[in-house]
């Protein structure tokens, strides 16, 4: 676990960089440049172009090299910015509606080969058998060494039931794995909910998209409608990498007092420093409330939120509010870190590009920082009985090179085991090795067990492992503080008022 992830993606997607980004999808205004443009730099980009015109090996490409060079721009910025060309920025727009064609898992690039972080529940690769930590060494006969993130993403696109074959390197085992999958449409479906014993539900959402908030308002109206004196619900995020900032305030408003402020955030455009409410026009369309025929009741049922290290941005934001507040008890392990705001851009002329640019940090109610952080629960609990597993040994923002820092906790970053913990991490992925894969939700869930004890009262089996670090303010807001008003709270996505959806 030495090598840090370079890069991270989702196949399914395209070319996007980060994990579950907030995204909005037209223009903002650009901001003025406050100092002069460098021109000695400039000249010398123009210098580079020209001798690569006339002195490289082949003719080069003029609109390629530009295209590239722009790429390199904003990929330089931090693991989260990138440039979309029409496809990527047309498959990205597609996937936020919970539908794309992929093969659903989510990837990065390490020591030159494709690391898969996770796959997405229910696509074809997850069906498969592919597995988080799972390296990919080729593309059909194609070597992945010596490819780029985005090329190898664009070999493993393509039409709805085509096949690709993917040879895998799992560790402990000792021959490569050859697998094919079928390319399929993916609908993501975001919330699942059943009610697990009488007088207790468990509500997942997998995924942030535009439909999540109409969707979850449904399973909870069925969940109702089975047991009307609910007792206690378990809202699981685990492995939820994200999604659309709408998604999160409309999830987090369904139990919190009307008006709260959800999340914050704060970046160098005026129009970043501001708060989102638990109010209809921050997650619905205009003339729609889907939370509005909620029974009240859902406001006070007691809760408990399960996240693990797969649990990021939107769903850090969550998890974050409703810890805040006091309004849940937060329980599994410290979650991934993603705490910033991606603005997705279109470029002229045509609007058909587009650049997806961190524009902002987010913040807690209270005022914390998510990014390099994330949420440290409650009560810590592993996955499994006798252990974490292969959770505590997936990367996580702080590992990512170039990643934000934290600008409000003095504390150490939270980050994957270094190169001395490989002998642990072998043994633990040998003991996973013989394990059936966990299905969240299952009677074999046992984080799930442990919620429902801590909703009735009974004993919580706690992980011997302790988080990293809890902030100095985290430590004082623990007990007495209060969410922030808006005057005090700072910060906001960059989401026009009439794009909220």
């Amino acid at each position: 676990m030495g090598s840090k992830l370079k890069n991270i993606g989702l196949i399914s997607l395209g070319v996007i960089a980060g994990i579950g980004a907030s995204i909005q999808f037209d223009a903002i205004a650009q901001k003025s440049a406050a100092a002069p443009l460098p021109l000695e730099e400039l000249r010398q980009l123009a210098d580079v172009f020209g001798l690569i015109k006339s002195d490289y090996v082949e003719p080069a490409d003029d609109k390629k090299l530009l295209t590239e060079a722009i790429s390199g721009m904003v990929a330089s910025l931090d693991p989260h910015s990138a440039y979309l060309d029409k496809k990527a920025y047309k498959e990205l727009r597609e996937s936020t509606q919970g539908k794309f064609v992929g093969l659903g898992i989510e990837v990065g690039m390490e020591d030159g080969y494709i690391k898969v972080v996770s796959p997405i529940e229910d696509s074809p690769a997850y069906r498969a058998g592919i597995k988080a930590g799972d390296l990919i060494t080729r593309l059909d006969a194609t070597p992945v060494k010596g490819l780029t993130l985005d090329q190898a993403v664009k070999r493993m696109r393509g039409e709805p039931n085509t096949k690709i074959t993917l040879t895998i390197s799992r560790k402990d085992e000792d021959k490569p794995l050859i697998i094919s999958i079928t390319r399929q449409e993916i609908k993501v479906q975001s919330v699942k909910a059943k009610v697990v014993e009488p007088g207790y539900a468990w509500l997942r959402v997998t995924q942030f998209q535009e439909p999540t908030v109409d969707d979850m308002a449904k399973k909870i109206a069925a969940i109702y409608a089975q047991e009307p004196n609910l007792k206690g619900l378990v809202l699981d995020l685990r492995n939820d990498p994200g999604g659309v900032l709408p998604g999160a305030i409309g999830v987090s408003a369904a139990f919190l007092p009307k008006d709260s402020v959800v999340v914050t955030t704060n970046g160098q455009l005026p129009s970043s420093k501001a708060s989102f409410y638990a109010k209809r026009e921050y997650y619905a369309n205009p003339g729609s409330d889907p939370l509005a025929k909620l029974p009240e009741a859902l406001k006070k049922v007691p809760m408990v939120v399960l996240v693990n290290t797969g649990s990021a941005s939107a769903s850090e934001i969550v998890a974050g509010a409703l810890q805040d507040y006091k309004r849940a008890t937060i329980m599994g392990t410290q979650t991934f870190g993603k705490g910033s705001v991606q603005s997705v851009i279109a470029l002229p002329p045509d609007r058909t590009t587009a650049v997806k640019l961190t524009t902002a940090r987010y913040y807690t109610p209270n005022g914390r920082s998510i990014q390099a952080k994330g949420i440290v629960p409650d009560v810590m609990v592993d996955e499994y009985a006798d252990g974490d597993g292969l959770n505590g040994l997936r990367l996580r923002e702080a590992d990512l090179t170039k990643h934000l820092s934290n600008d409000t906790d003095k504390g150490p970053e939270v980050t994957s085991p270094k190169v001395d913990e490989l002998e642990e991490a072998q043994r633990i992925a040998a003991a996973e090795k013989k394990r059936k894969p966990l299905e969240y939700g299952s009677k074999d869930d046992f984080q799930l067990a442990q919620a429902l004890n801590q909703l009735k009262g009974l004993p919580v089996k706690i992980s011997k492992v302790k988080p990293e670090s809890r902030s100095d303010a985290e430590k004082d807001d623990k007990d007495d503080k209060t969410p922030l008003d808006d005057d005090k709270a700072g910060g906001g996505a960059i989401i026009k008022k009439e794009q909220k959806k």
